[in-house]
C-alpha cells in the first residue's frame, strides 16, 4: 500500500487495478485506534461501537465516487426497515488526514442530512496518517493516492461489523438495496434484531462476496422446506401417538 503522503510516483494503471476489498480471515476493525469525532474529542473505536456498524471509508473533499457512495449506504439503512441507533450505527471514517472536521459535516449534512433518526445515528470521523493505515490494513482495504491530483483511488464498500468490531460482510457501496443491508445487519447481530422471517430469509440465502449481495437459492428453500414438512410430520405423529395413549388410559 502506498503510504498516505507519498512523495512522488504518480498511480500507474495497476493501481487501479490493485484497489480494491479482501479482508483477512477473521478480520477486526483495531478498537483501541483513536479518532477525532465531530465534535473534537479524541475517542477510541471501542467507545463509540456498540451496536452493529456499517463502516465506510471516504475522502471527505471527493467530488466523485465517495457522495454517492454514502448516499447508497445512508437509502440501503433507511429502506432496512431497522430502528438506527437502537439496531445499528454507521460509522465514516476519513481516508484523508488533510480533511477537517468542516469537509466531513459538509459531506455528512450533502448525504445523510440533519436531524433524522439516521443523522443521530451517524458519526463521520477522522484519524492520523498512522491510524488510517492501521485500520484498512487491518480490514484488507487497499487504495492509492495520486499526489499529482489529489485523489484517492479506492473501492466502494460498506462493511458490516459485529458490536466486537469482527467484520461480518461487506457490501457493494453501489447500488445497495434494502434487504440486503438488513439481511447483513441482522446477521451480524447474532439474532439481537429481526424477526423470524429475517432468519428464515437468511437460511434461504447465500452471500455471494464477489457481488457483495446475498441470493435465494432454490436448493436452500427446498432443504428448508423438506425440514419444515419432517418436522411437521414428526410433531403429528407425536400427537396422534399421545392421544391414542389417552383413549388407552
Amino acid at each position: 500500500m502506498l503510504a498516505v503522503y507519498p512523495a512522488a510516483a504518480r498511480v500507474l494503471p495497476i493501481d487501479y487495478q490493485d484497489a480494491g476489498v479482501a479482508p483477512p480471515a477473521d478480520a477486526s476493525l483495531p478498537l483501541p485506534v483513536s479518532v477525532t469525532d465531530s465534535s473534537g474529542r479524541h475517542i477510541s473505536l471501542g467507545d463509540l461501537i456498540s451496536h452493529p456498524t456499517v463502516l465506510v471509508f471516504a475522502d471527505y473533499t471527493c467530488r466523485t465516487l465517495c457522495g454517492p457512495t454514502i448516499a447508497f449506504v445512508a437509502s440501503a439503512l433507511e429502506k432496512s426497515g431497522l430502528r438506527p441507533s437502537d439496531q445499528f450505527q454507521l460509522l465514516v471514517i476519513g481516508l484523508d488526514p488533510k480533511d477537517s472536521m468542516a469537509d466531513a459535516a459538509t459531506m455528512r449534512h450533502a448525504h445523510i442530512g440533519a436531524g433524522t433518526p439516521l443523522d443521530r445515528a451517524t458519526e463521520f470521523v477522522t484519524a492520523s496518517p498512522a491510524a488510517v493505515q492501521k485500520l484498512t490494513t487491518a480490514l484488507g482495504y487497499r487504495y492509492h493516492y495520486d499526489a499529482d491530483s489529489d485523489v484517492y483511488i479506492h473501492p466502494a464498500a460498506a462493511y458490516v461489523l459485529r458490536s466486537d468490531g469482527h467484520v461480518s460482510r461487506v457490501l457493494t457501496g453501489i447500488g445497495l438495496s434494502g434487504a440486503d443491508m438488513r439481511l447483513a445487519i441482522v446477521e451480524a447481530s447474532a439474532g439481537k434484531v429481526g424477526t423470524l422471517r429475517d432468519q428464515v430469509r437468511l437460511l434461504c440465502s447465500a452471500f455471494d462476496p464477489a457481488h457483495g449481495t446475498y441470493d435465494l437459492r432454490i436448493s436452500r428453500i427446498l432443504e428448508f422446506a423438506a425440514f419444515v414438512t419432517v418436522a411437521l410430520l414428526a410433531g403429528g405423529i407425536g400427537l396422534l401417538l399421545f392421544a391414542d395413549r389417552r383413549r388407552a388410559a
